[in-house]
């Protein structure tokens, strides 16, 4: 039976109704305006770039690379410095690392066109983003009713890619005819400094903003413990595991997808970059969804059957019917809005990780922050081993096969007693002792 069957409560308001944890709620906003700044830059960054200091395409790849390598890192330590500095800290400096190095970017860099800042300042900005939108996941995690948690989590994804790319990039393309790409970018950093300060104000009195960790426990140990959870508890390791299928599909599919459907099947390059829209737009609203639907079927449930069977199910649509049936471009959208909506049959991934560690949320979550990134590798690398040996075909067979393993892999995502009670009883996991093990092991 699922864990996250709750006591009936009683529950006054919209904000209630909505799944929306109510010291929370400013949080939420400011993670919107936050991303949405963020997002503005990412659908033209790279010729920007290229035109206005990089001198070449492959020099402004460089420096773009440098930031996605930066924002791994970033994802993955905002997780352990939340256990020890708080998610409050780690948030402002995140909020302070993307506004200082922005204005170096924008006010300097650009303007003198200076290659070897642009790439610092620009690459080091990665820090600011996970540090700020990750340290609030933690502290959504650590202070929301634990029978709640994933409507919160689903409240956060919302926010998280509402922002980016999708109405950043809208943004950016009501702009940029206005004013210009330049002035676009401050206006991105008005969005984010706005942002940031509306959610750490908002919510400065929101529980779970300080240290979660225990006392004796420093930033290095902290960050080392990220890493030797995936020993010490194998779910996690598994959990990770479950993360990296999420999306690694995904990932793959933008490898070979494009010539498929532009070409094979004569949509275009106009009708693939739809689809892509398409499935991102779903997606948003299915998370959502989907985290307020597992608080009430069950995390468990929610993320088997929703996530991992479902996507399954919905990957082969997305390859094999528009193959069958080329001429109907509507049922690719179809399938790209199915494949979308299981995607987000994964949110509840986020609870599970920090309840199976509840005296780590932190490094729970770095855990999960480190799944994600290395689903961007770890699907295009699929892509490369398999696609000349089986062909598209073959590899989107292999994709299913993993999304079903996942599924079976979930029944060993199992929660402590300790973290259990806390959802039976309503109580935020930042109120849970570790079990002594646990502690022990930290």
């Amino acid at each position: 039976m699922s864990a996250s069957v709750s006591p009936a409560r009683d529950e006054q308001g919209l904000i209630d109704r909505l799944g929306l944890p109510r010291p929370l709620v400013w949080g939420f906003v400011g993670l919107l305006l936050f991303m949405i700044g963020d997002g503005v830059e990412s659908g033209y960054i790279s010729p920007y770039l290229a035109d206005h200091g990089a001198g070449s395409e492959t020099r402004a790849a460089v420096a773009i690379t440098v930031y996605g390598a930066v924002v791994t890192v970033g994802s993955w330590l905002s997780g352990a410095l939340s256990d020890v500095w708080g998610p409050r800290r780690v948030m402002w400096l995140g909020l302070a690392v993307w506004g200082s190095l922005e204005v170096v970017f924008l006010a300097v860099a650009l303007p003198t066109e200076n290659y070897p800042l642009m790439l610092v300042a620009y690459g080091l900005r990665g820090f600011g983003y996970p540090f700020f939108a990750y340290g609030f996941l933690v502290w959504v995690l650590a202070g929301s009713p634990a029978h709640r948690l994933g409507s919160a989590v689903g409240w956060f994804y919302f926010a998280f890619t509402g922002g980016l790319p999708t109405l950043g990039s809208l943004l950016a393309s009501g702009s940029e005819p206005l004013i210009g790409e330049y002035a676009t970018l401050w206006v991105s950093l008005v969005l984010v400094v706005a942002g940031g300060t509306i959610a750490l104000t908002g919510i400065r009195h929101a529980t779970g903003g300080e240290r979660l960790a225990a006392p004796e426990v420093s930033a290095g140990r902290s960050i080392a413990n990220s890493v030797a959870i995936l020993f010490s508890q194998p779910r996690i390791a598994i959990g990770c595991l479950v993360r990296i299928v999420n999306t690694a599909p995904q990932f793959g599919f933008l490898v070979f997808l494009p010539t498929v459907f532009s070409d094979d099947l004569h949509f275009g390059t106009s009708g693939w970059l739809q689809l892509v829209f398409v499935l991102g737009a779903a997606n948003i609203f299915a998370n959502l969804f989907f985290g307020v639907l597992s608080d009430r079927l069950g995390w468990h449930r929610t993320l088997r059957w929703f996530g991992c069977v479902a996507s399954a199910v919905s990957s082969l649509c997305l390859y094999f019917l528009p193959a069958h049936v080329s001429d109907r471009y509507w049922v690719t959208v179809l399938c790209a809005t199915l494949y979308g909506i299981t995607l987000a049959g994964f949110t509840p991934i986020s609870v599970l990780m920090s309840l199976m560690a509840p005296g780590q949320k932190g490094n729970a979550i770095a855990v999960l922050n480190l799944g994600a990134g290395a689903a961007t590798f770890v699907g295009p690398l699929i892509v490369t081993v398999f696609l000349g040996l089986i062909g598209p075909g073959g590899v989107t067979v292999v994709f299913a096969c993993l999304y079903v393993l996942a599924g079976i892999a979930v029944r060993r995502l199992r929660i402590p007693e300790e973290a259990q009670q806390a959802v039976e009883e309503g109580l935020p996991l930042a109120q849970v002792t570790a079990p002594a093990t646990e502690r022990a092991g930290a």
